[in-house]
């Protein structure tokens, strides 16, 4: 008897299996594609368009307006949900391709899950060029595409319908690997898209991939515990791994037992709650004083998850104690051997739970503890100078926005922000309340970043109120989306926060002996010469022309009125508030508490840039190799 097939064409066939694939992990089955993101154009409306219209029964679709945004909402998306589940992005060849690069590099870059879909040109060369083709001269299987295979953690070109089954069984292999996974491209060319194929029925089945906890190696394990009982001064880094492997309780069940302070990356920042007495808080150059200070003295540094970025380890002159040692646990073998680490690859939430079992009855010296938790008491008060509004009817500092916000959100509520001066701020001074209500992107740190993503989490977690914390140059990198969270009903809290632009790179300019240059909103005036007024563009009219409620907000006491506003509505609402920023006329962000490499010229006329490099050659100094 011969096997049962089904024919399809290749675009129908592939998302038919797509909505056939799911994850487990820990008794807990997820769909692995739970729908699909498009802008439609030649090279994908009829193909692949034309399969989401005959299966819209099984797999959702989402219209965006953007294609780098739609990739940013995926990745909201599959982060919220701890990357069990993720959603693919289909575009048209050409520029619609390419759009795809930076947020497949943000995928890849955050360790995150994204199935990209993007059209190609012809794969039989009947039509030679097509529209938007790349011709390249020495090479003829080259095109656009080709500039998402150093983002992506899989590429393939689907040039005959017989590849798509190893094809497709890859990108979902990789997808569902917590070691491997990022974005995943499969290009796909528009002719074979159309093109009709006998499918073995086994092709559609459902298909489960188990997503792995490995544990630690019984020998790893034993010198990690002999390095933790042998220090005096350990201090544990959660990164982003924590929280991808829902290690939070693991986390805390050890920090309980053994006393070992815990500092946070940007992505880690919320694997303990801000009042767990062992929580100290952001780590590195946007990091608290009471992480940095013990940064600087421990002996032993316990990384769990993390990839060591250089604002993390202050540019490799964080840690400064004379015989300080690395104990890396992560699910990647290259992460887990970074700074000449002992090296524990495992699952975070296997290794924590099986480090605490081998540390059983051991715990910090009580003297250290009082230590970390005065330095902890005393960045709290740090916390609540600037967020401390004393005049209710004066303009908001950026700081006091954040105050007034955190006096609002529940528990539960998630804040998003990637790139500018908020982060640095919020790794310092946001009381994380909850393991996901910390969502910066800060592997990337892509503008544009916000809005879209907002919508992914606000799609994985619909009851959850969301806030995408944008500044006005972001805003005007990338507001489309809005458009979209109007159309699909998402209501997305919006917090458009206008400065006048460039808060932080015009101030890492002068810093660094760049003057600023570049990096003001100017305007030519009538006569020729440029104004030092704020540009006269009103952000808030753009937000409610693009569908949003808008809320407008003069004052700190008007300002949380809005917040709260916004998290009663059920419309996508944006509160546009213009935020103080005359030195000396209320609160600022307290300055960085460690140090970040940005190169100075070594040479250079003017005094600015020629002081700027003598203090960056004193903070050279102290970088270290760790080996």
């Amino acid at each position: 008897m011969s096997p049962s097939v089904r024919r399809l064409t290749v675009a129908q066939a592939l998302v038919r299996f797509l909505s056939a694939q799911y994850t487990e992990r820990d008794g807990v089955r997820r769909r692995l594609i739970s729908g699909t993101w498009g802008i439609f154009g030649h090279g994908n409306v009829a193909g692949i368009g034309q399969a989401l219209i005959e299966a819209q029964d099984v797999m959702p679709y989402h219209q965006g307006r953007n294609e780098q945004a739609m990739v940013h909402a995926a990745v909201g998306y599959a982060r919220q949900l701890n990357r069990l589940s993720a959603q693919a992005v289909t575009t048209s060849i050409g520029p619609g391709a390419t759009n795809l690069v930076t947020g497949a590099a943000l995928a890849t870059v955050n360790r995150i899950p994204v199935l990209l879909l993007p059209g190609d040109s012809f794969a039989t060369r009947v039509a030679d060029p097509v529209l938007q083709q790349l011709e390249h001269p020495v090479s003829g299987d080259i095109s656009v595409n080709d500039t998402l295979r150093p983002v992506s953690r899989y590429f393939d070109r689907v040039v005959r319908p017989e590849s798509l089954i190893p094809a497709a069984l890859n990108a979902m292999r990789v997808l569902a690997d917590p070691a491997e996974t990022g974005a995943v491209t499969l290009a796909m060319p528009q002719d074979v898209q159309a093109e009709a194929f006998d499918w073995p029925e086994e092709f559609f089945a459902e298909r489960i991939w188990h997503v792995r906890r490995p544990a630690a190696d019984p020998a790893a394990l034993a010198d990690a515990a002999a390095a933790v009982r042998a220090a005096a001064r350990p201090l544990i880094i959660a990164g982003g791994g924590v929280h991808h492997s829902e290690a939070e309780d693991a986390l805390k069940a050890l920090a309980d037992a053994t006393g070992i302070p815990v500092a946070s990356t940007q992505a880690g920042k919320g694997s303990l709650r801000h009042d767990h007495p062992a929580d100290l808080g952001g780590i590195g150059h946007t990091g608290t004083a009471a992480s940095d200070d013990l940064a600087r003295t421990a002996d032993l540094v316990i990384g769990v998850g993390t990839r060591y970025s250089d604002f993390t380890t202050a540019s490799s002159t964080l840690f400064q104690g004379p015989d300080v040692r690395f104990l890396n646990l992560n699910i990647t073998s290259f992460d887990a051997h970074k700074l000449g680490a002992l090296s524990l690859v495992a699952d975070a939430r296997a290794g924590l739970e099986a480090l605490a079992s081998a540390l059983a009855g051991h715990r910090v010296d009580p003297a250290y503890e009082a230590e970390y938790r005065v330095g902890k008491e005393r960045w709290e008060s740090v916390v609540e100078a600037a967020y401390a509004a004393p005049d209710e009817d004066a303009r908001p500092t950026q700081t006091q926005l954040l105050g007034a916000l955190d006096s609002v959100v529940g528990d539960d509520d998630v804040v998003i922000n990637a790139a500018g001066s908020l982060p640095g701020d919020l790794h310092k001074l946001w009381r994380a309340r909850s393991p996901r209500q910390y969502h910066l992107e800060y592997g990337y740190s892509c503008m544009g970043y916000e809005i879209p993503a907002g919508i992914g989490v606000r799609m994985a977690a619909p009851e959850t109120p969301v806030w995408s914390l944008v500044g006005d140059g972001t805003y005007l990198m990338m507001p489309t989306e809005i458009v979209t969270a109007v159309q699909e009903g998402i209501n997305v809290n919006l917090v458009l926060i206008q400065n006048h632009g460039y808060a932080s790179i015009g101030g890492l300019s002068e810093e660094t002996g760049g003057e600023r240059f570049g990096t003001a909103y100017r305007y030519r005036a009538a006569d020729g010469t440029f104004s030092g007024d704020p540009l006269p563009v009103d952000l808030a009219a753009n937000a409610a022309s693009l569908g949003m409620d808008v809320i407008r907000a003069g004052t700190v006491r008007e300002l949380r009125a809005a917040l709260a506003a916004a998290r009663a509505s059920d419309r996508p609402t944006c509160v546009y508030v213009e935020t103080e920023t005359a030195a000396g006329l209320a609160p600022t962000a307290p300055a960085a508490q460690a140090w970040w490499d940005v190169p100075v010229a070594e040479v250079a006329s003017r005094e600015a840039a020629i002081e700027a490099r003598k203090t960056y050659e004193r903070h050279v100094a102290d970088r270290r190799r760790h080996l």
